[in-house]
């Protein structure tokens, strides 16, 4: 089997998974604003994760997704089972007592940390009391993020990709049951539900799920603290670097919410529900690709196929932009609608649409970037050249703070306010990183045809305009001759739907005419996954990065 064909059915599986984590993840958010609207409560909320989210992405983020995987592979291309799982077992025993200390130096020290860390912009006692509180609940969730995202990253090294893509759906399954059950409570008592219904999906979905079904690939746990074993020195060697990198990317996420914090009351849920609906195309695709080419590019690597190495990333990232600038251009003339039809209902009011409106305008022009870092980044971790993310990453982050002052100052008082101009230093630092990896891995992947990546985005950007121009004039008929009268969530649905299925007729034609190879392979990924259905295969044998 090609290696096309090979990633293209590892990252059906990964997109197929990760889109109904998506869509449980806009059901949760449905579900927490019409219960609980956008406001202080809504706020403490998501501001109780900044810091086992920091603790996450500092610990089980980097060891897991970057670090492991590479070394854990080389070991199974080299059938050294055994060698593999004392590795495994290495860095489970020596990490679970690292996270468990942490853990509970926060749920000791969380009511000083909270103000420090998560809100400096709220004083109010009794909101940073409840802020502590919430933030205890969710903080045990990390032990069972970091051993479920051990597994994950084991199941992705034998090609396993059904379970880990589970995970975040049962995750968010969840906070969906934990809101549904205490949102008859009004205010704090309602929203700790969500806390609860967090720690229960991550005990499930990350940590449960995974142990069951890597059992059946053989699982061996002793507990070892040999901090020395030859594996384990690999992947510490290769763990500070990639955890300073990934860390970065919520370290954005943080200076965002840090600076949000200052301006009006709900402006830090503004962000985050804009933000997730950035993130539902980055995640289907984006992610789905860089998790389902990973394995692939570590043994190409390990086997020095540098030529394969090569056309792999140019072939990702040439399909992570036939997805994201579409989406791009989608979301920026549908966003009202879409949040109209998402959120707007209960306590979620027609100025929260308008709030979260503005900021996906510029948070949806950093798509095609955000979508590319993560398989640009897995690429220089498959050839352990942990530097470079960390260098580019940390000269955008320091751009990026003074980014975040500048612009939201500057378009404080615009009609788009002060959070869209955090928006917007988001996108530029996504693109200044972008285009730092690729200048990068052109001279340590040895060239990566940057022209045929260039001419891909060319056509694909042009078919996007004119599916956002029919989309446009469609968006002004039914908004002025169809929903009049018409109930307000089937009139929003409108002008979502019927917008999206002529621009997306016009796309296909002009993509046709365009003769754009990118089309096939997304075709391919989606009809993989179903193609399996169909067949009875179960996905757990073949060759590399099938699952």
């Amino acid at each position: 089997m090609s290696t096309q064909k090979t990633v293209t059915k590892a990252a059906a599986i990964m997109m197929a998974a990760i889109m109904l984590s998506r869509i449980l993840g806009l059901v949760r958010d449905v579900v927490i604003s019409g219960l609980f609207g956008q406001g202080r409560n809504t706020d403490l909320y998501y501001a109780a994760f900044g810091i086992p989210d920091l603790l996450f992405f500092l610990i089980a983020g980097g060891v897991l997704s970057a670090a492991f995987v590479p070394v854990f592979v080389e070991y199974l291309e080299k059938n050294q089972r055994e060698e593999a799982w004392e590795l495994f077992s290495v860095i489970a025993s020596i990490m679970a007592v690292i996270v468990a200390v942490l853990i509970l130096f926060g749920e000791i020290f969380a009511r000083h940390l909270v103000p420090i860390l998560a809100t400096p912009g709220i004083d109010d006692p009794q909101s940073l009391d409840f802020l502590a509180y919430l933030t205890r609940i969710v903080l045990p969730a990390q032990f069972f993020f970091f051993m479920g995202g051990l597994m994950m990253a084991a199941l992705w090294a034998h090609k396993h990709f059904t379970a880990p893509g589970l995970g975040p759906s049962i995750y968010n399954i969840g906070i969906i049951t934990g809101g549904a059950i205490a949102g008859t409570q009004i205010g704090p008592q309602g929203v700790q539900g969500l806390a609860w219904g967090a720690l229960t999906g991550a005990f499930f979905g990350n940590f449960v799920l995974q142990f069951f079904v890597l059992r059946r690939y053989g699982m061996k746990f002793r507990p070892n603290f040999n901090y020395r074993h030859p594996g384990a020195i690999k992947v510490w060697k290769l763990m500070v670097p990639v955890i300073f990198s990934l860390s970065l990317t919520y370290v954005d996420v943080y200076i965002n919410r840090w600076f949000a914090s200052f301006l009006f009351e709900g402006a830090m849920s503004s962000l985050d529900r804009a933000n997730r609906l950035m993130q539902v195309p980055i995640g289907i695709f984006g992610q789905a690709i860089a998790i389902g080419f990973y394995t692939t590019l570590a043994a190409q690597f390990a086997n020095q196929k540098m030529g394969d190495f090569r056309e792999t990333v140019n072939y990702g990232l040439r399909t992570i932009a036939f997805v994201a600038i579409p989406s791009t251009v989608i979301l920026i003339i549908l966003r009202v609608p879409i949040i109209q039809l998402l959120f707007q209902h209960g306590e979620f009011s027609a100025k929260a649409t308008a709030d979260v409106a503005n900021p996906v305008i510029f948070y949806s022009l950093g798509i095609l970037a955000w979508s590319s870092h993560p398989l640009m980044a897995r690429a220089f971790y498959s050839m352990r050249v942990t530097w470079v993310p960390v260098l580019t990453g940390t000269i955008m982050t320091v751009i990026f703070v003074a980014l975040n002052w500048v612009l939201m100052n500057a378009m404080m008082h615009c009609k788009y306010g002060g959070h869209s101009g955090l928006a917007l230093a988001t996108t530029i630092a996504a693109f200044g990183d972008m285009l730092l990896l690729l200048y990068f891995l052109r001279i340590k992947a040895g060239g990566i045809n940057v022209r045929r990546i260039l001419l891909s985005l060319t056509k694909i950007t042009a078919a996007s305009l004119a599916m956002g121009a029919v989309m446009w004039g469609m968006l002004q008929v039914v908004g002025n001759n169809i929903v009049n009268g018409l109930p307000f969530k089937l009139a929003a649905a409108s002008q979502v739907f019927i917008p999206m299925a002529v621009g997306g007729a016009v796309f296909i034609a002009a993509v046709k005419l365009l003769k754009l190879e990118e089309s096939a392979t997304v075709w391919n990924m989606i009809k993989s996954k179903f193609s399996r259905r169909r067949n009875g295969t179960n996905g757990t044998s073949g060759t590399v990065n099938e699952a």
